[in-house]
């Protein structure tokens, strides 16, 4: 599961970026891993029940006894939508591109990008793996630009 590559258009110097979440002390497994190409989840010591986006606690029951947990990266399509206009940097140079909401194996729903898109277009309930997109090379260079999760149809 290799980094696939960004647009080749980046958003102008000192544009602000609307893509990149700000990442913390709590959040900074979850960047580290993707960085590595590994995805974690939140799982409920008190439940059981895994949840995406990260917390620092349930949200099913609350309790704070919840752990990270790698994610085998499976999923299937729930929904998506195919954007055609976005004014914000950097999602105006990579149009047209496709929102996609996922179910992962694990339970969990995760908002995402699906790439490599087939020509007869998505489906409600294909399969899916993730991937990991890193940010371009003056961005990754610093090093302050995490790579993200995204995913890609599996090939029947």
């Amino acid at each position: 599961m290799g980094a696939v590559p960004v647009s080749p258009t980046p958003p102008s110097a000192g544009a602000p970026r609307f893509d990149l979440p700000e990442i913390d002390a709590f959040t900074r497994p979850y960047w580290d891993a993707a960085a590595e190409s590994r995805l974690l989840i939140r799982r409920c010591g008190g439940c059981g029940r895994a949840h995406h986006y990260p917390r620092e606690f349930c949200p099913y029951c609350w309790s704070e006894n919840v752990a990270w947990e790698a994610a085998s990266g499976a999923a299937s399509l729930y929904t998506w939508s195919v954007v055609h206009r976005n004014d914000l940097p950097p999602f105006g140079a990579r149009v047209p591109y496709t929102a996609a909401v996922v179910d992962l194996a694990e339970g969990p729903r995760m908002m995402t990008e699906l790439i490599e898109v087939p020509e007869d277009g998505p489906r409600v309930g294909m399969r899916l793996r993730v991937a990991f997109r890193a940010a371009g090379a003056a961005e990754a260079a610093e090093g302050d630009v995490p790579v993200v999760p995204v995913f890609r149809p599996v090939l029947a």
